[in-house]
């Protein structure tokens, strides 16, 4: 097997010092501050925020503070998308303002609202109208600026190397590559070796992104790719300690706060849905937190449609709270948990 030891060491990014490499990634409505500061406390070495459309910003819109306020953790990181340079360069100021460490740009959103926009992997199809946006958030703040990105737009167009070459002399400090084309979205499987091109194309550190949730796929991607981290993000569905139980196993320790009893996971649970209702207010953060829950309940808990839809459709958190008590309390999953992570 790939040696994991790799994943527990320090790595430099433009000056700032990441812990370890295992990096949760941005996921759009799920990597706010409550999900964040979960994350770090279980051991990832990096936590990115949900992405920030950088025009919204810049105009004020209502919610952007919420997604690139300083959460307190050692390093400060958000995500900016969008495709006008003058809105980039402003929405980088605005989040250096905020305390940022380290500015990502999205290149990789393959969702249609996003590339609809001609944002996120949409940038891949035009290298040029990229690089001006890098341009525009490189000169627009001092902090180190990375970019996520896909292999390519699809199998005709795999110019990852390209983008990564290009963003390295632009001045951008380190590339994440998820291992699909935007036109497989998240079907099939993500192609590990293909990333070991764009590692070859830079010196700057380059993470590799797509279907890893457990230590040997970390090791495996790291091996397939040659990548400096690994960035995790659909295996923290209802496990925010995936990230960190990946740096444990590099460490040979146990995974940082992660619960271990029924008992615990009802804690742990009812914890992260009441931290969301204190950012939100009640009224958004019920809905907000409604997929989360979801996730829980679907890996850890054996429960009924009824219970499980009683717990997603209420408007009353008492009653929520209670129904979690109840159905984590009787979870057969939960002695588990520490083992498989």
């Amino acid at each position: 097997m790939p040696d994991v030891t790799k994943l527990a060491s320090p790595l430099d990014v433009g000056g700032v010092r990441i812990r370890n490499r295992v990096f949760l990634a941005p996921m759009s409505g799920i990597t706010d501050e409550p999900f964040r500061q979960r994350a770090h406390a279980h051991g990832a070495g990096l936590v990115v925020s949900e992405m920030v459309a950088s025009g919204e910003l810049a105009k004020g819109r209502a919610g952007s503070g919420l997604r690139i306020r300083h959460s307190g953790l050692p390093v400060h990181m958000v995500q900016l998308a969008g495709r006008e340079a003058v809105h980039m360069a402003e929405g980088a100021r605005i989040v250096a303002g905020e305390g940022a460490d380290i500015i990502d740009i999205n290149m990789g959103c393959p969702a249609k609202k996003v590339t609809g926009g001609y944002a996120g992997s949409a940038l891949m199809r035009d290298l040029d109208h990229a690089l001006s946006l890098i341009e525009a958030v490189v000169g627009a703040v001092e902090v180190p600026v990375t970019v996520k990105m896909r292999l390519g737009w699809d199998e005709g167009a795999l110019n990852a190397p390209m983008l990564a070459r290009r963003a390295e002399q632009a001045g951008v400090k380190m590339v994440t590559v998820h291992g699909r084309t935007r036109c497989q979205f998240y079907q099939g499987k993500a192609d590990w070796r293909a990333i070991a091109r764009v590692k070859q194309a830079v010196s700057i550190p380059v993470v590799a992104n797509g279907d890893v949730g457990s230590p040997a796929e970390a090791a495996s991607i790291l091996d397939q790719s040659g990548a400096d981290a690994v960035m995790i993000g659909r295996a923290h569905y209802g496990a925010p300690w995936t990230a960190g139980s990946i740096v444990a196993a590099a460490r040979a320790e146990p995974v940082s706060g992660m619960p271990d009893s029924p008992q615990a996971l009802s804690d742990y649970v009812i914890a992260h849905y009441e931290d969301m209702l204190t950012l939100y207010g009640v009224e958004s953060g019920l809905r907000q937190a409604r997929k989360h829950l979801g996730w829980y309940l679907d890996r850890h808990a054996a429960t009924s449609d009824d219970r499980r839809k009683a717990v997603l459709t209420s408007f009353e958190p008492g009653r929520v709270t209670a129904l979690l008590r109840d159905m984590f309390s009787s979870a057969p999953e939960v002695a588990n948990l520490r083992s498989a992570a």
